[in-house]
């Protein structure tokens, strides 16, 4: 059955959101859930595990798994269910793999050991459109790295 013929009958398109796109829904779920230090990485030239990461924060272990939990929700709602969801019960680093989006949520004090933004520092930070560069701007630690 094709994709055409899918949406001709109703059923959700599982395809429908760009990367681009998957990748702000995912910024929009974890910023309602006020996460920090919200970057996009456009790792699609340097990787093919991903077109995007999204990376950002939570201060405590519980907002590291609503955070995480709001991004598998929302885009789950959108008839896009996440790949494998990793590190939840934790609460430390999850992640949350959407094959050509990968979420990563770490709690404050892990994310400046793992330092993803030095490892991928070729991937150029991907531009936010507003509301979202306002948002994410406005939650800051001060912990990130430029």
């Amino acid at each position: 059955m094709t994709t055409d013929s899918m949406a001709r009958r109703g059923e959700p398109d599982l395809h429908s959101l760009s990367s681009w796109q998957r990748a702000l829904e995912c910024t929009r779920s974890a910023l309602d859930k006020k996460a920090y230090d919200l970057v996009v990485l456009d790792t699609a030239k340097h990787t093919s595990i991903a077109d995007y990461f999204v990376i950002c924060s939570g201060r405590s272990d519980t907002q590291v798994q609503a955070i995480a939990d709001a991004v598998g929700d929302h885009l789950t709602s959108l008839g896009e269910k996440p790949l494998r969801v990793e590190g939840r019960e934790h609460g430390q680093w999850v992640l949350v793999d959407f094959s050509d989006v990968v979420v990563h949520v770490f709690y404050v004090p892990v994310r400046g050991f793992y330092d993803l933004e030095r490892l991928w520092a070729k991937a150029p930070r991907a531009e936010l459109p507003e509301p979202f560069l306002t948002q994410a701007r406005s939650l800051k630690t001060g912990t990130e790295h430029a």
